[in-house]
Order: structure tokens, then C-alpha cells, then sequence
């Protein structure tokens, strides 16, 4: 029997961001405000978690992209 790892949600957002920018649909010195053009209704939900991680919407998209850990306190 395998077990299947969780993954943090942020990891999740954090996978599909990093597609954007290797999409080149966005730039990592982009602002990670940029993303709500991309998430519209959940931009909200994602905005909050980004700002419990102490990130400012105007950090570059690339400051995200090099989280190694989420971890809650």
C-alpha cells in the first residue's frame, strides 16, 4: 500500500504559478499583483494566503517561486 503525501495548497498555487511564468505569461519580476488578473474570484482567497505568508502584492512573482517550505505557524 502506497501513501500519498498531502500537499500544502500554497504548493499547489506556488506549481501553477511557476507554469505561468514558464508559459511566459508572466515575468518572475512581475508583482505577484499581476496574478489576480489570472484568478479572478479566487484572487481573493490567494491574496490572503500570500499575505499570511508576509508577502506584499507588490514582491515579485519570483520571491514565491523560491519558497522551499510552506509551513504554517
Amino acid at each position: 500500500m502506497t501513501t500519498q503525501q498531502v500537499l500544502h495548497p500554497m504548493v499547489k498555487f506556488q506549481r501553477h504559478v511557476r507554469s505561468l511564468v514558464e508559459s511566459e505569461i508572466l515575468k518572475p519580476t512581475d508583482g505577484l499583483w499581476k496574478i489576480a488578473f489570472l484568478y479572478g474570484d479566487e484572487w481573493q482567497h490567494w491574496r490572503k494566503e500570500l499575505e499570511e505568508f508576509e508577502f506584499t502584492m507588490q514582491d515579485p512573482v519570483s520571491e514565491l517561486l523560491h519558497v522551499e517550505v510552506w509551513e504554517e505557524d
